[in-house]
């Protein structure tokens, strides 16, 4: 990019890159790690190669840009779009004031469905219980994944499947259609966000919803799943991490993992699991500590089902957080084993 170029020719992806520059490198990863769209992040990191030094005015007026959109966005959310009117005009006048929340409304158009985000999704799950499972899918596919889990997890069992088949089989959707979707959503649920979409849902974006969701919830989609789709269910397992995976964990992923997990919690999430799952466990540990698992496994008694549930989500959920910080390691789908020499 020419060092004279002036601010208002700059494209949006542009001043982005800009802003991302100015800010260091530190904010800038924290901010490109949460751009879920790999296309718009792309062009931004070309944009970023690719721009030489900026002028300190078109510097300046970017930050003046991002600064008021986020003012602005404060203000919405506070009070609506008649006090983020007003106050916008007494700050920067009429004209200015129209232009920043016309921004704004560009970009809150790109986020679809955001007021769910906030709203009870216990509440959500009884709104949805009735509703065609194609308008659950979409809706559910551009919450974040841990509001969509919340809800899934709340819906009927056999509903919860039609929801996650309809999210992994989504594709590019059409805005003329959207635009009727958002329609019926409007007569059906007060302040929503409607906004022009261009692509969600997939297998990626139901394996991030069923990592956020319970056991019970992940076991019985992927289990209908695999007697209707067994190719998808293979897909959206290959994508996620669910308990019997520790098979796939090296012994030493595993013995870190064993380092985190309480005695009792081991022994209930063993309860009914699977031959190859116990003996991957056993396999990891000392003599001793294998005979005061296996003591502790057949004095409990019997456990609800629920409760085993519960403790393998638990484990599964160590196991993430460790993965998270580079301190074990999760083989999925196709991923081949190299070695290094």
């Amino acid at each position: 990019m020419a060092n004279n170029v002036r601010l208002e020719q700059m494209t949006p992806t542009q001043k982005v890159a800009a802003l991302l520059i100015t800010l260091g490198p530190a904010a800038a990863s924290e901010i490109m790690k949460n751009i879920e769209d790999d296309a718009a992040l792309e062009q931004i990191t070309l944009e970023i190669a690719g721009m030489s030094k900026l002028p300190q005015e078109a510097i300046e007026g970017i930050v003046d840009e991002f600064h008021a959109v986020f003012q602005a966005s404060s203000m919405l959310a506070a009070g609506g779009m008649a006090y983020a009117r007003e106050l916008l005009e007494k700050a920067y006048g009429s004209a200015e004031a129209n232009d920043i929340l016309n921004r704004l409304v560009t970009i809150l158009n790109s986020n679809p469905f955001q007021f769910f985000n906030e709203a009870d999704p216990v509440q959500l799950a009884t709104s949805f219980q009735n509703e065609n499972p194609q308008l659950i899918a979409l809706i559910l596919a551009y919450l974040k994944p841990e509001q969509s889990a919340k809800v899934l997890n709340r819906l009927a069992p056999n509903i919860q499947h039609k929801v996650a088949l309809k999210i992994a089989q989504m594709e590019t959707t059409n805005p003329d259609v959207i635009s009727e979707v958002e329609k019926i959503v409007e007569s059906r649920f007060s302040n929503v966000v409607a906004s022009d979409f261009s692509k969600a849902g997939g297998a990626k974006t139901l394996a991030n919803i069923l990592n956020s969701s319970d056991r019970a919830t992940e076991k019985n989609v992927i289990e209908m799943m695999e007697v209707e789709t067994p190719e998808l269910a293979e897909n959206v397992r290959s994508l996620m991490f669910v308990f019997e995976d520790i098979v796939q964990l090296d012994d030493a992923s595993i013995q870190r993992v064993l380092r985190e997990v309480e005695s009792r919690d081991l022994a209930t999430s063993l309860k009914g699991a699977k031959e190859e799952v116990k003996q991957k466990i056993l396999k990891n540990m000392s003599e001793r500590a294998q005979s005061v698992l296996l003591e502790d496994i057949e004095y409990m008694g019997p456990v609800r089902t629920k409760e085993v549930q519960k403790t393998q989500f638990k484990i599964v959920g160590i196991i993430k957080a460790l993965e998270a910080v580079g301190e074990v390691t999760i083989y999925r789908g196709e991923q081949e084993d190299e070695l290094i020499e």
